[in-house]
C-alpha cells in the first residue's frame, strides 16, 4: 500500500516536467546554486549564521528572478522591480528567521565612557549580507566582462556568486 502511494506521489511530481514548454536557466541557475549551497550548510552543521547568509541570497536570487520575469511580461508599474525584490526577499527571510535567529553581543567601544554592547540578532545581519552580495555579484560580472573585452568563462555570473558568498561564509564561521 505504501509502495502504491509513493509512486503516485513520485508521479505527481515527476509528470509537470515532461508538460513544461520552455526553459528558461538564467537566474534560476543562481538561484539553485544558492539554495542547495544552504541546504549544503545545513547538512554539514556549520553555524546557524553561515545558513542566514545562504538564506538571505536565496532570497535576493528569487527576488531579483521574479522582477525580472514580471518586467518580461509586459506588467509594469511605479518602482516595480524594487518592490518585488524586496516584498520577495522578507517573504522568504522573515519566516526563517525563527528558525536560525542567532542573537549575541554587537560592542561599540566609542559610546560611553567604557564603551556599550547591544543584543544583535547575527542571522538578521547576516541574511542582510548574503542579499546585498547577491544583489552586487550582477554588475560586478558586468565590470568583469567589460575588463575584458566582452569575455568571460562560462557560468561566471553563478560562479562570482558563489565564490563572493564562500568567503564570506568561511569569514564568518570562523569569526562567530
Amino acid at each position: 500500500m505504501e509502495t502504491k502511494i509513493f509512486k503516485f506521489l513520485a508521479a505527481l511530481l515527476i509528470l509537470p516536467i515532461f508538460l513544461i514548454k520552455t526553459v528558461s536557466a538564467h537566474c534560476p541557475l543562481c538561484t539553485i546554486g544558492v539554495g542547495a549551497a544552504a541546504a549544503g550548510a545545513v547538512w554539514l552543521g556549520v553555524s546557524k549564521v553561515v545558513v542566514a547568509l545562504f538564506i538571505g541570497a536565496f532570497a535576493m536570487s528569487m527576488g531579483m528572478w521574479f522582477a525580472r520575469l514580471l518586467k518580461k511580461k509586459g506588467k509594469f508599474i511605479p518602482f516595480q522591480s524594487g518592490l518585488v525584490i524586496i516584498g520577495v526577499f522578507l517573504l522568504t527571510v522573515l519566516p526563517l528567521m525563527s528558525i536560525i535567529k542567532v542573537i549575541g553581543p554587537l560592542y561599540f567601544s566609542f559610546i560611553g565612557e567604557y564603551g556599550t554592547t547591544y543584543a544583535f540578532n547575527y542571522s538578521l545581519g547576516s541574511t542582510l549580507l548574503g542579499g546585498i552580495l547577491t544583489f552586487v555579484a550582477p554588475p560586478l560580472n558586468k565590470k568583469i566582462k567589460e575588463k575584458r573585452n566582452g569575455k568571460g568563462i562560462p557560468f561566471q555570473g553563478t560562479l562570482l556568486t558563489l565564490l563572493l558568498l564562500g568567503v564570506a561564509a568561511l569569514i564568518i564561521q570562523l569569526i562567530v
